[in-house]
């Protein structure tokens, strides 16, 4: 299939103004894809008093949801390169929305496992590998700034799913979290199929022919400093899944919480500082690599060697106050970082394959960042209360330092031979480096 397929796209070119459009679509259509994922987590402790299931378990769910999302990215990446992308994130929203409101009629572990993380993740998994190259197309010198944006929709999400969904789960019980996030996102989406447009006609010709699989697939394992790039993403997204997951536990049984304050402040205070870490790393990138591209690989290693003996003193916090400092200083780490973790990895791949290449460095990022929750459960179930999360969440500094030192390699050895420029920087997109 050729890669400039324009079935179901819109053959006007869009109006200037329409990439801060397509911005604002995406921002809350990932804000469901986070909030969605996120209201787990915070109702964890009322799901296991109302099914009866383990701690273990209820890490399982976890994983499985994260391992499904790893499996199904290459597929995800590579129909992301040869199919309307527009119609790949409004059924991708939808699908998930709906799995999300199923979740809400789950009466055990099976059902948990069916919803929240087959059905979800299946739906999920397709629309980061076409929603980022959508955004770089249609946004070039302010490609930072506006993947930063976008992601800073998570921050929120995840923010507003604490608060919410706790507050719910309190008042009405932890279905109707599910039932109300869900429909939600089953209204935006059909908001999204009529407002939302594929990529500009430009971006969707570059490169031109077709797109193989086998080149597609591999192009990831073609650039060293993808692979480096990929080790770091894979340290955020191990620390990320077992925050996400256990973080609202951690705090209810350590300080004796509420499920409302609980998931608030887990949720809030990394999030909101990891939404200043994001837009003042999006802010800075947009200024500085244009002229100097390797900036935005320093600022992602230095963020995640600043950023391991945090996540430390987060489990070795013994006062509220200690813990919710070491959370906020955690996510504004992990902000600086998330605002390059997509425009460093498109330094290093020409535009055509992007798409796959998000597909896999996601999948190989989420099959070792699956494992995570339920080893925070294991954790859990094996020491005394209050003290196997606490352990846990320490453990999980190591993860970010080695992430940051394999940034650091990139840095140093592979990132200047491996870059590709793109059109209007003095070469032609792809023609350049390995990432072709």
């Amino acid at each position: 299939m050729n890669v400039n397929d324009q079935s179901g796209a819109s053959r006007e070119p869009a109006r200037p103004s329409y990439k801060w459009e397509l911005l604002a679509l995406l921002f809350f259509a990932f804000f469901f894809h986070q909030g969605d994922r996120a209201i787990y987590g915070v109702v964890l402790p009322a799901i296991k008093t109302d099914l009866g299931v383990s701690d273990s378990q209820l890490g399982l769910v976890g994983s499985v949801l994260f391992a499904t999302l790893a499996l199904m990215m290459p597929v995800a990446g590579y129909l992301g390169d040869i199919w309307n992308r527009k119609r790949i994130i409004v059924g991708s929203l939808i699908f998930w929305s709906v799995a999300t409101m199923l979740t809400g009629f789950a009466g055990g572990v099976g059902g948990l496992i069916a919803f929240r993380s087959v059905a979800t993740a299946g739906g999920e998994s397709f629309y980061a590998p076409a929603a980022y190259p959508l955004i770089a197309a249609h946004h070039t010198r302010t490609r930072s700034i506006a993947l930063s944006v976008h992601q800073a929709s998570l921050y929120i999400g995840v923010m507003v799913s604490g608060f919410v969904g706790g507050f719910i789960a309190d008042q009405w019980g932890w279905r109707s979290a599910f039932y109300v996030f869900g429909a939600g996102g089953i209204l935006l989406g059909f908001v999204l199929a009529v407002r939302l447009l594929d990529a500009p006609p430009a971006a969707r010709a570059e490169g031109g022919g077709t797109v193989s699989p086998l080149r597609a697939l591999g192009v990831l394992f073609r650039s060293p400093s993808a692979l480096l790039l990929t080790a770091g993403f894979t340290a955020i997204v191990f620390v990320n899944n077992a925050y996400v997951v256990w973080a609202p536990v951690f705090l209810k049984e350590r300080f004796d919480l509420s499920l409302a304050q609980a998931g608030g402040y887990a949720m809030s205070w990394h999030h909101a500082a990891a939404l200043g870490g994001i837009l003042l790393g999006g802010w800075l990138s947009d200024r500085f690599a244009a002229a100097r591209p390797v900036f935005r690989l320093q600022l992602m290693s230095g963020a995640m060697l600043a950023g391991a003996p945090v996540i430390v003193l987060l489990g070795r916090a013994d006062a509220l106050v200690a813990a919710c400092a070491a959370m906020a200083g955690f996510g504004f780490f992990r902000g600086l970082y998330e605002a390059n973790t997509h425009a460093a990895l498109f330094e290093v791949i020409a535009p055509k394959f992007r798409a796959s290449a998000v597909g896999i460095m996601t999948m190989l990022a989420f099959l070792a960042g699956s494992v995570s929750p339920w080893l925070l459960g294991r954790l859990r179930e094996t020491h005394a209360a209050g003290q196997g999360l606490g352990l846990g969440f320490s453990a999980l500094g190591g993860a970010y330092g080695i992430g940051g030192i394999a940034v650091l390699c990139a840095v140093l050895f592979t990132f200047r031979k491996d870059r590709v420029k793109e059109e209007g920087e003095g070469g032609n997109a792809g023609l350049q480096g390995r990432g072709k």
